[in-house]
């Protein structure tokens, strides 16, 4: 997941995303511990991810803003 799609995603979306991934994150964890987990580069692959997702979500709480990057950008400047 790029940085510029999770840009273009709503609060709520980058919320649910977080919570889907975190979910998939405990899963493979558990795969690991039972010796059965066949992809262990996607143990990486997801908490990248999340950090990304996090990153926007701080990003945007810093800002005060939770709109998305489109609505930013077609916002007069005075």
């Amino acid at each position: 997941m790029k940085v510029a799609e999770i840009r273009e995603m709503t609060r709520e979306d980058i919320e649910r995303e977080i919570a889907e991934k975190k979910r998939a994150l405990f899963n493979l964890r558990f795969q690991r511990e039972t010796e059965q987990l066949e992809r262990p580069a996607e143990l990486r692959k997801l908490r990248k991810d999340i950090a990304r997702l996090l990153t926007v979500l701080g990003e945007r709480a810093r800002s005060g803003s939770g709109a998305t990057v489109q609505a930013v950008e077609e916002t007069p400047k005075a």
